[in-house]
């Protein structure tokens, strides 16, 4: 359980910083909101993805080895 530890804070960090990536673009506009605002948002999807992956390994780990 030691790993999961690390990697929930690490993966809802990462999912914060695109979410604020993502909207810092969007509301910065032009042409680097237009081509970053949209990838942004599919990389907190993904992002999220992951998150939600190692929650539930977590949970899996922690009800089969205690």
């Amino acid at each position: 359980m030691d790993v999961f530890e690390y990697l929930i804070p690490a993966a809802l960090f990462v999912v914060f910083a695109v979410l604020c990536f993502g909207i810092y673009a969007m509301f910065r506009g032009g042409d680097f909101g237009r081509s970053w605002s949209n990838k942004a948002m599919r990389m907190r999807v993904v992002a999220q993805f992951v998150a939600v992956l190692i929650l539930v390994a977590a949970m899996w780990a922690k009800q089969h080895y205690g």
